[in-house]
């Protein structure tokens, strides 16, 4: 699905999606096509869900969105530092 056919059928809702298209460019994942896995009536059970999910499925691309904003916008953060075997 499209981010604006997610709009008009969940409208007002916070969504839990999963990237299944997707590519990066410049600093910004761009997503083209997506699935909504669950609608959550606020935040905090939205985060709920997607944690459960994640730990469950580390490898998916989830995202929380909520359905108020026109445009949905994923900037991707390099990690940068030193990693270290304990």
């Amino acid at each position: 699905m499209k981010w604006q056919e997610i709009r008009k059928q969940y409208p007002n809702q916070w969504v839990l999606i999963e990237a299944l298209k997707a590519n990066s460019q410049k600093n910004n994942r761009e997503i083209q096509d997506m699935a909504v896995i669950s609608e959550y009536n606020d935040s905090t059970a939205a985060w709920r869900g997607y944690k459960a999910l994640h730990l469950a499925n580390p490898l998916r691309e989830l995202y929380i969105f909520h359905t108020s904003n026109e445009q949905i916008e994923v900037i991707e953060d390099r990690f940068t530092g030193i990693r270290r075997n304990a």
